[in-house]
C-alpha cells in the first residue's frame, strides 16, 4: 500500500561555539545568515534547552572532522559549512550561542533542529503541539534576525552595503511540518499541508529582502524515501513501492511535490523581486544521485562502498537502523569509516554527502541561477 507522507530528515541538535580562523572575505559574499532545521543546525538546539542530555552531544557526532561533538547532527561538517569555507568565511556560530563581544558581521546561523516552516498555533491547532521537539519555527527565528540587525548595520545605507555582498540560505525547512503529521498519523491532511508551508516559507523570504537581503539560497527537500529510518519504519512486502535504487516512491513523490510548489512561489517572488536573486538548491536532485543503485552511486560520491541506503551509525537491520538503538545509544555501532556511507544516523547524512551536495550546489548543476563563483574549490 502506497503510504503519501513526507518524511523528514530531523533530529536533535545542539549547541557548540566554534571559532574559525579566518580574515575577511574579498570575494562575493562577505557574511552567511542561515535559516532552517537539523539539516544545518550548528548548535541552537542545545543552547535553547530543549533536552536536557540530547545524544548528539557526544561522539560519535563530529568525530570525523571535529574530533567532538559540534551540535552538528553529523559525523563531520554540514551543507552550510562547506558553502562559507568555499567563500573563505568562517563557519556560522549558532544565534543562542553568541558572546556579547564576538563578531558577528561574517554571519550567523538561526536554524534550530525539529524546526517548522509553520508556527506553533497551527500544530496546537491540529492537536500536534505534544509532538513538536521546538519553538523556534521560521518565524521567530526571523526575528532573531531583526533582533540582531542593529549590531550589524545602522543607517538605511551601511545595511543595504553590507547586505548586497551577503548570502541568505532560508532552509532546508518545511520537513518538520509534515513529519509531525505523520508521526502523530494524520497522513490524509498532509498533501494539504503544503500550500501554507511553502507560503510561510515565501512569505520570510519577502521579509527578508525587505528587511535588505539581495541574495537568498533556498533548499527544496532530500529524497526522503532513502531515508534509513523510514526504510526501516515502513518496509513494505509490495516491490512495486520500491523504486529501482530501492528508495520508496510514495514518499520520494511527495517530497518532489513540495519541491515543486516550492519553486513555483520562487517564481513568483522573483517577478516581485527583480532587484533581489533568489535561488533554488536542489537537495533531492543532489542527493538523488548518490541515492543510486550499486554500481553507480560510486560514480557520483567517491569513496562510498557500503551503500547509500544503509547508515553508517546504528543497530542491526537491513539498513543498520533500530528504533530503540539509534546512534550515540546503547547497543548503537558506528562503521569504520564514515566516508564509505551516504547515510550517517538513520536520518541525517554524513559529511562525504554533505560536501557532495554543497559542491554541486557551488559548482552547479544543483543551485538555479548559479551562486556566484566561489574563492576556494572544495576538493
Amino acid at each position: 500500500m502506497k503510504i503519501h507522507i513526507l518524511l523528514v530528515i530531523t533530529s536533535l541538535t545542539f549547541g557548540f561555539h566554534e571559532k574559525v580562523v579566518s580574515s575577511p572575505s574579498t570575494g562575493p559574499y562577505n557574511a552567511i545568515f542561515n535559516f532552517g532545521d537539523s539539516l544545518s543546525d550548528t548548535g541552537n538546539f542545545l543552547a535553547s534547552g530543549a533536552l536536557s542530555y540530547p545524544v548528539i552531544g557526544k561522539l560519535p557526532y563530529g568525530q570525523t572532522f571535529f574530533n567532538r561533538s559540534t551540535g552538528r547532527c553529523s559525523d563531520g561538517r554540514l551543507v552550510i559549512d562547506f558553502i562559507a569555507e568555499a567563500y573563505k568565511l568562517p563557519y556560522l556560530p549558532p544565534y543562542l550561542a553568541l558572546t556579547k563581544d564576538q563578531n558577528i558581521h561574517p554571519g550567523v546561523n538561526f536554524a534550530v533542529a525539529g524546526a517548522t516552516a509553520l508556527d506553533t498555533k497551527f500544530f496546537i491547532a491540529a492537536g500536534l503541539g505534544k509532538f513538536l521537539w521546538t519553538n523556534n519555527s521560521l518565524n521567530i527565528q526571523l526575528g532573531w534576525f531583526k533582533k540582531l540587525k542593529p549590531s550589524l548595520c545602522t543607517t538605511k545605507l551601511d545595511c543595504d552595503r553590507y547586505f548586497q555582498r551577503s548570502l541568505f540560505l532560508v532552509g532546508e525547512i518545511g520537513g518538520n511540518d509534515y513529519n509531525y503529521a505523520a508521526i502523530a498519523g494524520n497522513i490524509t491532511q498532509l498533501q494539504a499541508t503544503v500550500p501554507p508551508v511553502v507560503e510561510a516559507i515565501k512569505t520570510a523570504i519577502n521579509e527578508l529582502i525587505a528587511e535588505g537581503a539581495r541574495e537568498l539560497l533556498v533548499p527544496g527537500n532530500l529524497p526522503i524515501g532513502c531515508s534509513a529510518l523510514y526504510l526501516t519504519l515502513y518496509r513494505s512486502g509490495n516491490k512495486e513501492d520500491y523504486d529501482g535504487n530501492g528508495c520508496l516512491k510514495s514518499f520520494n513523490g511527495f517530497a518532489e511535490y513540495h519541491n515543486k510548489e516550492l519553486k513555483l512561489a520562487l517564481k513568483t517572488l522573483r517577478q516581485n523581486n527583480p532587484h533581489a536573486r533568489i535561488l533554488y538548491a536542489d537537495y533531492y536532485g543532489a542527493a538523488k544521485r548518490f541515492f543510486h543503485a550499486p554500481g553507480h552511486y560510486e560514480i557520483y560520491l567517491p569513496g562510498v562502498s557500503s551503500g547509500a541506503l544503509r547508515a553508517c551509525c546504528g543497530a542491526a537491520g537491513p539498513y543498520n537502523f533500530n528504533i530503540s538503538a539509534r546512534c550515540g545509544h546503547i547497543g548503537s555501532k558506528v562503521c569504520a569509516d564514515p566516508s564509505t556511507h551516504a547515510n550517517w544516523d538513520g536520518i541525517h547524512l554524513t559529511e562525504a554527502a554533505y560536501r557532495y551536495i554543497a559542491k554541486g550546489l557551488i559548482y552547479g548543476p544543483f543551485s538555479y541561477p548559479p551562486l556566484k563563483t566561489s574563492l576556494y574549490k572544495i576538493p
